[in-house]
């Protein structure tokens, strides 16, 4: 089994870089999967201008970083999205990155860890709504960082010590509906 820990901001000075390491570092400690840090900064994924619906096109996309993109979420069973809140809700280039695929979501798992001022909660809900289109399943658990007092001066996250526990009830959810997923 993989998992996708995607991290779906591409601004300068991004914090989710070193939330998805922290992420990794601590889900690779598992051994019932294999965990994959997926940096959306690194696929440059244009805009949806694509008259044919991504639900639809058979994966064969004309952009080569969206086949790039395609390639690496589909290689996926499940994912963990770290995301940030911007301006009380989700990020755009994050949104248009999942909205530029189709198949490649559909039925899959995936869990939030969020941050921002009020921790990213709202983003983590307005994504819970956009991934039941692709009849995805999301977890309860969740992992939630305030920009305030988890994170250090230079962006580094310094969750407390109950993010630990949530981090463990995420995974522990999100491996046992990708294994069911999987039947």
């Amino acid at each position: 089994m993989k998992v996708g820990i995607i991290v779906g901001s591409i601004r300068e000075g991004r914090r989710g870089l070193g939330v998805g390491k922290w992420v990794l570092e601590r889900a690779s400690e598992r051994r019932e999967a294999e965990f994959e840090l997926i940096d959306l900064k690194e696929f440059d994924v244009p805009l949806l201008t694509s008259r044919t619906l991504p639900s639809v096109a058979n994966k064969q996309y004309g952009s080569e970083n969206v086949r790039r993109w395609s390639a690496a979420i589909d290689a996926c069973d499940a994912y963990i999205f770290v995301t940030p809140e911007y301006n009380h809700g989700l990020p755009g280039a994050f949104k248009n990155a999942v909205d530029t695929l189709g198949p490649e979501w559909t039925g899959k798992p995936v869990g939030f860890v969020s941050y921002g001022s009020v921790e990213g909660i709202r983003a983590a809900e307005q994504w819970r709504q956009v991934v039941v289109n692709f009849s995805m399943v999301d977890v309860r658990a969740q992992v939630s960082l305030s920009n305030f007092t988890e994170f250090a001066d230079d962006g580094t996250p310094t969750p407390r010590p109950q993010r630990e526990i949530d981090l463990k009830a995420l995974l522990d959810q999100l491996l046992d509906a990708a294994r069911r997923a999987a039947r």
